[in-house]
């Protein structure tokens, strides 16, 4: 998280609002389990104990009982835990979900979250649509998308304007090959490159060549996996125009994120992807300590023939995130807690940590400290709070609102398990054949061998349960 010590900004008290209704006369215990957030850890049961005090003050007598499970091995400890009938209040899941769901324990949000005065703003439009997909588990965080940064200097030094279209990518990446901006008198730069996957580049590219989603539709249509479109086609036909010019760094494939890192700083690459807004901050941390005063701009998904946007979402399911046990009583309190993390007052605890160790309150002016940035908000980073002082520099905070602009939710689906080594067996063709086409060592005069290669490892199979899926 980026911090600015010296960040100051004179803001109202943030007082409690008492809610209609007296207290209750009983205190209603709320289980909870959480990962590394155990009653052990003097931060988490600070954290716990300012938010009881501030549900009191609302009218919400609740006492937040710690559930402890070993940091290693979480997800396994969780199930065995769950399935021999402890099953706390509120529970965060990563991965493990499925086979409690199936079972009737956890409870659909939705219709709770309708009811809320702040959590159902809070919500990021991935958030609504896996819900809807998927009812009983929540994770308010930010999107993870690639996205593509470069050094304000050298955007600057190419005397263009951040590209708004492919062919504005395409000259930029072409002035930094030539422009020699690490000074070095050679132009040994490449454009841009990816951490061992075309997925970095996918992240941002995928619908400027109409790849909107897994599966598309033919003329007829026919549901046709994009990795076999002509959408994909024309893509990797620009991805290879870029690796047989020297825009794109011909290791991009064998490199992995620490070598990709490496050359970003170094000036052997001018554009990198991010993967999320801490990752802008590393990066601009970084940059600016090998080169004092330079900061990081971030750069809009370039519009293309087939639209612009960002890679399309999976919206199955989320990954990760809390549930509400259907055999809970306290429900009502499970929602209140909710409801408050997402409040302003709630999400300034969350995002602000403890006063006196992550931040301080000086009259009216909330100060960070350093130690901001060992702290992990455990229940939710709301969509709609803007902090009192700003968290991240402004190419991070442009990631966080593009990944709600140029949102597209995927048509991708869970395939049964006895079509697991179909999917493998594609997605190696697919890897191997595009690494081909780009490189250079296969024509697309092949693309229909291709086509036929990945259609036996499978994807006739696929194809035909795509169809009965997506009807």
């Amino acid at each position: 998280m980026f911090i600015n010590p010296k960040a100051t900004l004179s803001v109202a008290l943030l007082a409690s609002t008492v809610l209609a209704g007296a207290a209750s006369a009983e205190t209603t215990t709320i289980r909870m389990v959480l990962k590394d957030f155990i009653s052990t850890n003097a931060n988490s049961v600070a954290h716990v104990e300012r938010i009881e005090a501030a549900l009191a003050a609302r009218g919400h007598d609740i006492d937040i009982e710690l559930v402890d499970l070993p940091a290693s091995g979480y997800a396994e400890a969780l199930g065995i835990m769950l399935l021999s009938g402890d099953i706390p209040d509120l529970i965060y899941f990563q991965g493990g979900d499925q086979k409690i769901a199936d079972q009737d324990v956890l409870e659909d949000w939705r219709p709770w979250i309708a009811e809320t005065e702040h959590l159902q703003g809070a919500l990021y439009p991935h958030n609504t649509a896996r819900l809807d997909n998927y009812p009983y588990l929540m994770h308010v965080f930010p999107l993870r998308a690639q996205q593509p940064v470069i050094r304000t200097d050298w955007l600057e030094a190419t005397g263009l304007s951040a590209p708004a279209t492919v062919e504005d990518y395409t000259a930029l990446l072409t002035a930094i090959r030539d422009g020699d901006l690490d000074g070095d008198g050679e132009n040994n730069t490449f454009g841009t490159t990816a951490g061992g996957s075309l997925g970095e580049l996918d992240g941002y590219l995928n619908p400027a060549f109409g790849i909107t989603a897994t599966w598309l539709q033919d003329e007829s249509g026919a549901w046709t996996h994009s990795h076999i479109s002509s959408q994909e086609r024309d893509k990797l036909e620009y991805y290879s125009q870029l690796f047989a010019e020297g825009l794109l760094d011909p290791e991009y494939v064998t490199i992995n994120w620490e070598a990709k890192e490496d050359r970003f700083y170094t000036g052997g690459v001018g554009v990198v992807s991010v993967s999320r807004p801490s990752n802008v901050v590393v990066y601009q941390t970084k940059m600016d300590t090998v080169h004092p005063g330079t900061t990081l701009t971030l750069l809009d998904p370039p519009e293309g023939p087939g639209g612009q946007g960002l890679l399309a979402v999976d919206v199955t399911k989320e990954g990760r995130g809390w549930a509400m046990s259907a055999l809970s009583e306290n429900k009502e309190a499970v929602v209140a807690l909710m409801d408050f993390m997402a409040s302003p007052e709630g999400q300034f605890m969350e995002q602000f940590g403890l006063p006196g160790i992550h931040h301080e309150m000086n009259g009216n002016e909330v100060q960070v400290r350093p130690d901001l940035g060992s702290w992990e908000s455990p229940f939710m980073i709301s969509a709609s709070w803007t902090p009192p002082v700003e968290l991240f520099p402004a190419p991070a905070v442009q990631y966080l609102q593009n990944t709600q602009t140029y949102f597209l939710p995927d048509n991708a689906f869970a395939f049964p398990s006895d079509y697991a080594a179909a999917v493998d067996a594609t997605t190696n063709v697919y890897n191997e054949w595009a690494y081909k086409f780009v490189s250079g060592t296969a024509s697309f005069d092949e693309w229909d061998t291709y086509v036929a290669a990945w259609t036996a490892a499978g994807g006739d199979s696929l194809t035909e349960y795509a169809g009965q899926e997506l009807k």
